[in-house]
């Protein structure tokens, strides 16, 4: 078994204990599992997936931000590159949630490469996720807002990699259409 493959099973394992009782919003209600997977599943197909630290990043992404994880803890675990990234994927709770969304928006272009591919992966994961299986609570237009949000945090984020930010755009569309909103 590679570095690789032995760092990211460790991550796998690491975050599906930590989010064992979280589910996803959507109406079929995933597993969060699911999400974190996926994140790291597009993070690798976009980078050919060489790069443990941040495979692991997009594993643990949520870590910090949903579940009793500290960043010590990841540091211990994963090194410090990997607890870094995961600290600049990670909103502050404690501040009101359009707050964090304001802030994601405006500090997108200031992140670093990495946590840039994780926060572009997780944009996409949460659009197919609103498209696929969106919260039943949710109207229109607060899917509207919430893929316009995303957007404005991913045009912040380009300029790392093309295919990433061109799958966005896929998806951002199919939203749009769907939506109907401005492409």
């Amino acid at each position: 078994m590679t570095e690789v493959s032995q760092k990211l099973t460790r991550a796998l394992l690491f975050a599906a204990k930590k989010h064992t009782d979280q589910r996803r919003k959507g109406e079929r209600a995933e597993p969060y599992v699911n999400h974190l997977i996926e994140v790291a599943d597009l993070v690798a197909q976009f980078t050919d997936g060489k790069d443990a630290d941040v495979l692991c990043a997009a594993v643990l992404h949520d870590t910090i931000e949903d579940t009793d994880t500290k960043y010590a803890e990841l540091v211990k675990e994963f090194g410090q590159n990997v607890a870094d990234i995961v600290q600049e994927c990670t909103d502050d709770k404690s501040l009101p949630k359009a707050e964090r969304k304001r802030l994601q928006v405006e500090h997108a272009p200031h992140k670093s490469d990495a946590a840039k591919l994780v926060k572009t992966a997780d944009k996409i994961s949460n659009l197919r996720a609103i498209l696929d299986s969106s919260p039943p609570d949710w109207s229109l237009a607060r899917k509207q807002e919430y893929f316009s949000w995303a957007k404005n945090v991913v045009d912040g984020l380009r300029g790392v990699n093309a295919g990433l930010e061109s799958e966005f755009d896929k998806v951002y569309a199919k939203g749009a259409l769907k939506f109907g909103m401005k492409p």
